[in-house]
């Protein structure tokens, strides 16, 4: 079974392009080490099956997902997010 893991906050980029907006991810562990990982590294780690990523949200947690674009990029985004990865967005800025 992967790891599953809680994302906290993310970095940007100063792109517009939804499959370009996000740069990073980062989070805290449950004995309170932070984390962080660029999106690259999080994408091969979900599709190896490695880790799980997950947001919480007033609808309760949200499953991140690769997606592609229509150029073939793979990016982050929440499995309910249409295409902009908004949910991941809503989150702040990792320190």
């Amino acid at each position: 079974m992967p790891g599953r893991y809680l994302i906290h906050c993310v970095v940007r980029s100063d792109r517009l392009n939804h499959d370009r907006r996000i740069r990073g991810i980062g989070g805290v562990n449950p004995d309170g080490a932070h984390w962080r990982l660029r999106e690259a590294d999080a994408i091969a780690a979900i599709e190896t099956g490695r880790w799980s990523f997950h947001i919480a949200t007033a609808g309760g947690e949200q499953l991140v997902i690769v997606a592609v674009s229509k150029y073939g990029s793979k990016y982050l985004k929440a499995l309910t997010d249409p295409l902009q990865p908004e949910s991941l967005l809503a989150l702040p800025e990792c320190g």
